[in-house]
């Protein structure tokens, strides 16, 4: 991705949680500044044809959308699942961190730490108050070059536009244990609600602070039985914070902690673990893997945008 967003097929763009940057503010920030470059094409804002199509209604597309309708482009935006894209599928009551950032048409987001819940309802707000209109449940199938741009296939439609803006996340694809019984109703891949798990026997698969902050919000739920699997020896990517807490819980004997540990089965009431090279089965009403996102290194490829993978590489 060049610095204007650019990516080496010319007209199309990244910007948000794809392009590196995951943090609300820059991520909004991106958007803007992405429409901006797209605003620079030649033919934009000229004739019937579309000038731009927004991927991805988190808070780079909303930024990117907001943009494009104050510069008065003719644009779409699609998204693959709601509103708010990673966002609106935080666990209920998680503390969002972000600064403030200036958003076209609506003024300055005054935020630095809050709710998912009153996020959601900021974003659902300046939506409405914007006009925006946001296309949701649409995802996008094909990418393919056209004679005055691109021709976009989606799930309900297609569009034919001058550029087209990625503000995909990494995490639209959930990464699989790849074990027998993953395929179990009982196995998600996200914590929405800890209520739910009242009183059951719950596995949290993962080290990351969304594997913590799950695990720990569980154990607080009554009757919960909680066990936390990584297969590192150490939580080195989670904030100490969640760390601490993760430790604290398990002094207190509300969570389970195996660390060097790997998922081997799942069955309807039970799961195996191996860890520390010993099997071990428990019980088991819920699986909730926590173990990232895959990139849409296929689809960017199919579209045409050479993806460098580096191995320790500065």
């Amino acid at each position: 991705v060049e610095p204007d967003f650019q990516t080496n097929v010319p007209g199309i763009y990244i910007a948000g949680e794809l392009g590196g940057m995951g943090l609300i503010r820059n991520a909004v920030t991106q958007g803007v500044q992405a429409v901006e470059s797209i605003c620079k094409m030649d033919g934009i804002g000229r004739g019937d044809q579309l000038d731009l199509v927004i991927v991805g209604a988190g808070p780079a597309g909303i930024g990117a959308s907001l943009a494009a309708k104050s510069r008065k482009l003719k644009f779409a935006t699609v998204e693959q699942e709601s509103l708010g894209g990673t966002v609106s599928h935080y666990p209920r009551g998680k503390i969002v961190m972000t600064a403030p950032v200036k958003l076209p048409l609506v003024g300055k987001m005054n935020f630095r730490e809050t709710t998912k819940e009153v996020l959601m309802q900021y974003w659902e707000k300046i939506v409405a108050a914007s006009g925006l209109d946001i296309s949701d449940n649409e995802r996008v199938e094909s990418i393919e070059p056209g004679s005055a741009g691109f021709n976009i296939k989606t799930t309900r439609n297609s569009y034919n536009s001058k550029a087209v803006l990625l503000a995909i996340g990494r995490r639209g694809t959930p990464r699989t244990l790849g074990v027998p019984g993953e395929e179990k109703p009982k196995v998600v891949y996200r914590l929405i609600d800890p209520e739910q798990y009242r009183g059951q026997h719950v596995l949290v698969v993962g080290g990351g602070d969304s594997a913590l902050e799950a695990a720990v919000s569980i154990a607080e739920e009554a009757g919960t039985t909680v066990t936390l699997s990584y297969r590192s020896e150490a939580f080195s990517r989670a904030k100490e914070k969640n760390r601490n807490k993760v430790d604290n819980a398990e002094k207190a004997g509300r969570l389970q902690v195996l660390m060097s540990s790997n998922v081997k089965q799942i069955t309807d009431n039970e799961v195996t673990i191996n860890a520390n090279d010993k099997d071990m089965t428990i019980a088991n009403d819920a699986v909730i893997v926590c173990a990232g996102g895959i990139l849409p290194t296929p689809f960017l490829k199919s579209v045409g945008i050479e993806v460098e993978t580096k191995y320790g590489t500065a």
